[in-house]
């Protein structure tokens, strides 16, 4: 298959075009009523670049921990403010969620979007006491995974308070992109795209860590993920039943979800 058609999603999914835009809508709606009720914390700054900024939704009584949701959108596509209403799971739970925006394709390399992330992480985890959750969807799938690869730097006492990492839907070996056109804003050449790939990756924390993939997804996406579980001693595969790559962050808004339950149980 062609590789641009093999890693296409929304002209795959019914509807696939609406749904940017009604996340837009849905996280101004969330994100305004949170702030009137004094529980998000917007706009903080975690470096100095911009981009570099991240929002911080608070539980009504004492966080138990810290969830990080990484966005996605390929590295060149969407910030923070068009997911902020996927942190309602979890604030339900008593956690608070932090969503970092990042520096996007073409502006700078995925190599250096990681390093961002590893930023915002810490820096959120300033602010909030207790285990850490890091978690993503996509192109954030893949950030949420290079923060259990050891070349990634995070202070040592930040790292050990990482309890768990769940990518969504990750891009777990960048190298099929090579040859997509996709390549043109992200600027990948071999080195990247290995150095960039969790799956190549064989020094890895001891943390957790649970894949989650959609069954109707395409093919790319589940073997993407596949790679992954396979590739870590530490991964497990879990495969969703119904889901797409745009409707499996859906169980992230319900607390009582399957997907909420795996990011936050028993910590």
């Amino acid at each position: 298959m062609d590789p641009d058609t093999a890693y296409e999603n929304r002209a795959f999914i019914p509807g696939g075009d609406d749904y940017p835009d009604r996340w837009a809508a849905e996280a101004q709606s969330w994100r305004e009523l949170e702030g009137l009720a004094g529980r998000a914390r917007l706009n903080l700054a975690y470096g100095p670049k911009d981009r570099q900024r991240l929002d911080l939704f608070l539980p009504a009584g004492s966080a138990g921990g810290l969830l990080v949701f990484i966005h996605g959108g390929y590295w060149h596509l969407f910030d923070r403010k068009q997911w902020s209403h996927f942190a309602a799971g979890a604030v339900a739970r008593g956690w608070a969620v932090a969503m970092p925006s990042y520096t996007l394709a073409p502006v700078v390399r995925v190599s250096e979007i990681t390093v961002e992330i590893a930023a915002a992480v810490s820096y959120a985890a300033g602010l909030v006491p207790g285990p850490i959750v890091v978690t993503g969807h996509s192109a954030g799938g893949h950030l949420s995974a290079r923060m259990a690869c050891r070349d990634i730097v995070l202070p040592e006492d930040i790292a050990a308070r990482i309890a768990r990492i769940v990518p969504i839907s990750p891009l777990s070996d960048l190298r099929p992109l090579l040859a997509t056109k996709l390549n043109t804003e992200l600027r990948l050449d071999a080195a990247e795209a290995a150095a960039e790939s969790p799956a190549l990756q064989v020094d890895i924390r001891d943390i957790p860590v649970t894949v989650w993939v959609g069954a109707e997804e395409r093919h790319a996406f589940l073997d993407q993920a596949r790679w992954l579980a396979e590739a870590w001693p530490n991964a497990r595969l879990h495969v969703d039943p119904g889901r797409h790559h745009f409707d499996i962050i859906d169980g992230l808004r319900d607390p009582e979800s399957p997907l909420v339950e795996t990011l936050l149980a028993g910590l």
